[in-house]
């Protein structure tokens, strides 16, 4: 079992609430599970309006696989004009790990 983790941390743009951060941020959690069949969440920055990081995961037999869901999810948020991707942290983890 391969287990890849990504995590974006996210500049948004015109936003001057948690209600407007929210509108950005659903969209693209709700895309990229619906798309690539992984598990997306905000998990920080939640108190700040104009920041946010969301992470995700995606679990395959197939190592190979692993890896294209991600860059997909990558190059998918990365193409979002309503925000700016600062930086990228990617995990993998296999189930030898300890």
């Amino acid at each position: 079992m391969y287990v890849g983790t990504l995590s974006f941390d996210l500049l948004l743009g015109d936003v001057h609430s948690l209600k407007q951060k929210r509108s950005v941020v659903r969209p693209i959690v709700a895309e990229l599970q619906r798309k690539y069949a992984v598990t997306a969440a905000e998990v920080g920055e939640q108190d700040l309006y104009r920041r946010t990081r969301i992470g995700l995961a995606a679990v395959s037999g197939d190592p190979e696989h692993v890896t294209d869901v991600l860059d997909r999810c990558e190059r998918l948020v990365a193409a979002r004009p309503e925000v700016e991707l600062l930086s990228t942290r990617r995990r993998f983890h296999t189930d030898e790990d300890e």
